[in-house]
């Protein structure tokens, strides 16, 4: 499970429910959204609430030191996704290009600044359903 601590649970729920087109669990309450992702369990919570559970400081900003990545089947699906997103008004931290791994990714924002890579890997095989085989 990945929880993200967000500043505004109802707006980040809807960011990903609208932006993604991800269904929320049926566990989520007004507390905490789950999120599942291909065997992996997205949260959000409230970014004080996770900050005191933690016991660290709620405070900071800028680059988190982490991204997440959404693995698409093409370099084509990438393009679409990313324009997707733009189009729902996703702030696009960086338009997709060659990368020096081999591959094609492009960067996009969540509400809270976390970054999202939205890549095509040509050496990850994925199954139907999204989840990495190798």
């Amino acid at each position: 499970m990945i929880t993200l601590g967000v500043n505004d649970l109802i707006a980040a729920t809807q960011f990903y429910e609208n932006a993604f087109g991800w269904e929320k669990s049926s566990f989520s309450n007004e507390h905490v959204t789950f999120f599942l992702l291909n065997g992996i369990q997205l949260s959000l919570y409230g970014k004080t609430a996770l900050a005191e559970d933690a016991k660290v400081s709620p405070e900071g900003n800028g680059f988190n030191g982490f991204t997440l990545c959404y693995n698409a089947r093409t370099v084509e699906e990438v393009d679409q996704l990313i324009s997707q997103l733009k189009d729902a008004g996703v702030a696009i931290a960086k338009f997709p290009e060659k990368v020096h791994w081999g591959g094609y990714s492009g960067y996009v924002n969540d509400l809270d600044g976390n970054l999202w890579e939205i890549a095509y890997n040509p050496y990850l095989q994925l199954d139907a359903a999204g989840n990495c085989l190798n």
